[in-house]
């Protein structure tokens, strides 16, 4: 591969090119109106303008990326994640276009995006699920035998979702119909796609995902778990890798599922299963990531795997150099995610210039970000500005550096988020490693 055009903006973009100009391979930033002045533009070695600031106009602007990638020749088209990074068309349209998308071939981000018809498939291979609907529900009628027949609480749930979009607790039949209606609603806005589908709702479970890497010469491996049950609204907001309540047994057995569910879905690419575990450590599938994640680093700080090398390696028909045997797991990694927001004010974003900034470093701490100092954050996007990662022999032994790293880091022009990520890890309960996803509501807002 000679030339890659990065679809997508912000430390992502910036963290695809950093990747590819020590692979020598060259780049192309897109970028909205908006973006003019963005790390990711300065970095490549060309940049183009697709679209005004609206994200349907640029970022989502299948069309005009398109044209972009023609006009700078390039072979090549990683997504990142969000924007189009799961959308099959897509990933249709560059391989008819001759441009080899990073990422797994449309028919698969087709039959894994639609997660009841993922789920229904890794049922009908063994793989655990969560009790629910046998597919998508159509009708409010269907709905409430489903519910009644799996007993309450339920999840009602987008099909076509993603980033805690389109999800509704229903804790008993009286709540049924308007949250029926609202999930149908929030789908259709957020995916443009009402199709729901049910799950038994699993009281305060660890959110556990696996992160596995295959070829298209049938090699699969896992690079073990990450923890991402610290969430706000669905929205992780700490990561962590290994889980505090993963012993080698269950990370092995989580690993061989993890791959077996790859393997069935016929899956090429570097892509994330996620699972739901109970108190008394059964796992449940619950969906498929066919991207890169955010927390993607701490299992590079943890294994030494570059997987965004490796997903472009994989494009460009590489065998993987590695088997399961060579993955070694070392220590314990931590990230915050940094978020342009008002916890105060009930995490409204703030976007705005930033006066000053200073990035901590120090051995086994890494920052991902785009921002710089006099860069203005726009207000049409993600509000995630920065990801804090730390990597340290232990658990303790990290989670003392992020307090350190916290501490030193200085974004002032605008309010972020790091209070409250300082308030988390201090929390004795988060301390022990005692947490799931409810640790939020119960331990920080619980007053409130």
């Amino acid at each position: 591969m000679n030339k890659l055009l990065i679809a997508n903006r912000g430390e992502i973009a910036v963290r695809i090119i950093r990747a590819c100009k020590e692979m020598n391979i060259k780049t192309v930033a897109v970028y909205s109106e908006a973006d003019k002045d963005s790390l990711h533009t300065k970095l490549a070695d060309e940049a183009i303008c697709i679209g005004p600031a609206n994200s349907k106009l640029s970022y989502l602007n299948i069309k005009n990326i398109i044209e972009a990638a023609n006009i700078t020749n390039a072979d090549g088209i990683h997504p990142g994640f969000g924007f189009l990074s799961e959308n099959a068309n897509f990933a249709k349209i560059c391989e008819e276009s001759n441009i080899k998308f990073i990422g797994p071939k449309s028919s698969v981000i087709d039959l894994l995006g639609n997660k009841s018809n993922a789920k229904e498939l890794m049922k009908k291979e063994g793989v655990p699920v969560i009790p629910g609907s046998d597919g998508s529900v159509n009708s409010l009628l269907e709905a409430a035998k489903i519910c009644n027949k799996i007993g309450y609480p339920v999840l009602l749930k987008a099909a076509a979702g993603g980033g805690g979009k389109g999800i509704r607790i229903v804790n008993s039949e009286n709540e049924l119909e308007h949250n029926f209606n609202l999930v149908k609603q929030e789908a259709k806005n957020a995916f443009n796609d009402d199709e729901i589908y049910i799950e038994k709702f699993i009281k305060n479970p660890r959110h556990i995902e696996i992160q596995i890497l295959a070829d298209e010469f049938g090699n699969c491996i896992h690079l073990g778990e990450r923890d991402c049950s610290i969430q706000r609204n669905h929205q992780k907001i700490i990561e962590e890798t290994p889980s505090t309540i993963v012993d080698d047994k269950l990370r092995a057995k989580m690993g061989a599922i993890a791959v077996k569910a790859a393997k069935v879905a016929g899956y090429t690419s570097c892509g994330t299963i996620e699972f739901l575990v109970d108190n008394d450590k059964n796992f449940y599938f619950m969906e498929m990531n066919t991207r890169i994640q955010v927390e993607h680093p701490i299992t590079e700080m943890r294994t030494g795997i570059d997987i965004v090398k490796e997903q472009i390696k994989i494009a460009a028909g590489e065998p993987l150099k590695f088997k399961q045997k060579d993955v070694e797991f070392r220590g314990h990694s931590i990230e915050c995610r940094i978020n342009a927001e008002m916890p105060s004010k009930g995490f409204r974003p703030c976007p705005g210039k930033i006066n000053e900034i200073h990035l901590p470093g120090g051995n086994g701490v890494r920052i991902d970000t785009a921002i710089y100092n006099g860069y203005t954050i726009p207000p049409y996007y993600d509000s995630m500005i920065a990801k804090v990662v730390v990597h340290g022999s232990t658990r303790n032994e990290a989670l003392s550096k992020m307090k350190r790293v916290l501490e030193e880091l200085v974004i002032d022009g605008i309010e972020t988020n790091i209070d409250f990520l300082f308030d988390i890890i201090k929390t004795p309960n988060f301390i022990r490693g005692n947490f799931d996803t409810s640790f939020i509501e119960k331990e920080i807002f619980k007053g409130e």
